[in-house]
């Protein structure tokens, strides 16, 4: 039993020096210019190279190189961010960014007590606190004239005589949390002289987006750009500026297509593009969650986001204040590009004519999204084919097949639905260029 315990002992003792390791593999330093000011300490860790890991060309590794120092978010905007009121209500948003983070890694994930979203949506503990948050910024702040949630459809004034207007989605991927998957905070800054309502995402004066994973990053856009900061990395007391300049390459290998339900049915445009990744052999890099979704371009330098409309059984989902005007305004200001999903047209210069207001999109790499508006924009106006149990596809991959048999009413799946999708025969999978058909009737967002 005592040579037990010591074994047990030394494995602990190497889990979490390797825990300590992981935690700090990206940034090998030195690493300098804390949020505080202090240097880090320095260390010798070493890289990995890719050929030490044999990595394939869709492996999509990063690219990105050790620096001698990194600044503090502090000093990056004080030199990038020319008005002082924005510079102040920007530090204090990162303040709260990082309050969030603390607090998922401290909270488990359970339903709330009180429901109080008004639009249905199943509020978890972790969704009130950082909603409660961002609500104690704006009492707190009289920068802030107004505040507006996605927990709720209105716009509550704060202080009359503020310079903004904050909208915000306080934790983005309540339905995927559970699974310990990547969340965000979304928040678009609009100037006090045009508001929210009746203005356009492109009056916004910024935008800033927490992504919540193994480390945390934000991405926020300043004078001239979109910086990448991290928190608390590198024995970094606060936020150190961890990508400059953020630039999001015209061409992509990487798609990440959600509402993927109307792909084989109302949109027959939408298969053929989806077709079309597969048969050029893109890369698939999806998971439901669109603070994750959208933030790998620009951490990878490219990518594509598509949730097109689907009619009544898929219609659009997310919002356009809260969620889709602050993400177009990044992925825009770092060579990317928006579209609205139905005139293909930007969706900052869509107007935002109700707090809860809805809309379709693609974003992302600009050749992509030109595509997106080629082969789906004729199948949406055209109007959404009505989706029918039975009807066999008529387009794509799966042309004349029976589509896969449709999940029970009440939510459950019934075993044929899980054994055999479309295109299975006697349970075995299809080629992969042919296993779209069933796999996709999930509407994620």
């Amino acid at each position: 039993l005592k040579r037990l315990a010591s074994t047990m002992r030394c494995s602990c003792s190497l889990l979490l020096l390797l825990g300590s390791a992981l935690r700090a593999s990206s940034f090998s330093v030195p690493c300098h210019a804390a949020a505080s000011g202090r240097p880090a300490a320095a260390t010798s860790r070493g890289t990995v190279s890719l050929a030490d890991v044999d990595a394939a060309s869709t492996a999509f590794y990063t690219d990105e190189v050790r620096k001698e120092s990194y600044p503090s978010m502090a000093d990056v905007l004080d030199a990038k961010v020319a008005d002082p009121d924005l510079r102040r209500l920007m530090l204090t948003l990162f303040g709260a960014f990082a309050t969030v983070s603390a607090a998922l890694r401290a909270e488990l994930v359970v339903k709330a007590e009180e429901q109080k979203s008004v639009f249905g949506d199943v509020q978890l503990g972790v969704d009130v606190l950082a909603d409660q948050l961002l609500w104690d910024v704006c009492r707190s702040e009289p920068l802030i004239k107004t505040g507006s949630s996605e927990e709720a459809p209105d716009v509550r004034e704060m202080h009359a005589g503020g310079r903004f207007c904050l909208c915000w989605d306080p934790l983005d991927g309540s339905a995927i949390v559970d699974n310990n998957w990547a969340v965000g905070t979304i928040i678009g800054i609009w100037p006090a002289a045009t508001g929210v309502i009746g203005a356009t995402g492109r009056d916004q004066v910024a935008s800033m987006v927490a992504n919540y994973g193994p480390r945390t990053t934000a991405f926020a856009t300043l004078d001239d750009g979109v910086y990448e900061f991290t928190l608390g990395v590198g024995g970094a007391d606060g936020w150190l500026c961890s990508r400059e300049r953020v630039r999001i390459s015209p061409q992509s290998r990487i798609f990440s297509p959600a509402n993927l339900r109307t792909a084989r049915h109302e949109l027959p445009g939408y298969g053929e593009l989806i077709d079309y990744w597969l048969d050029q052999r893109y890369t698939l890099r999806f998971c439901g969650g669109l603070v994750p979704d959208i933030c790998q371009q620009f951490s990878k330098g490219q990518g594509v986001l598509t949730n097109p409309p689907g009619g009544d059984t898929a219609p659009a989902k997310l919002r356009l204040a809260f969620e889709c005007a602050p993400f177009s305004l990044l992925v825009e200001a770092a060579g990317g590009k928006s579209s609205d999903a139905v005139t293909g047209g930007s969706v900052l210069d869509v107007p935002i004519e109700g707090i809860d207001q809805r809309t379709s999109i693609a974003i992302g790499s600009a050749d992509e999204v030109d595509r997106f508006n080629a082969l789906v924009l004729p199948s949406v106006r055209a109007g959404p084919i009505a989706y029918v149990d039975g009807q066999p596809t008529t387009h794509g991959l799966n042309a004349g097949k029976a589509p896969a048999p449709r999940p029970p009413q009440d939510g459950r799946r019934s075993p044929i639905f899980l054994a055999e999708p479309s295109g299975t025969e006697n349970g075995k999978a299809p080629p992969a260029s042919q296993q779209r058909g069933g796999w996709g009737d999930q509407n994620v967002y």
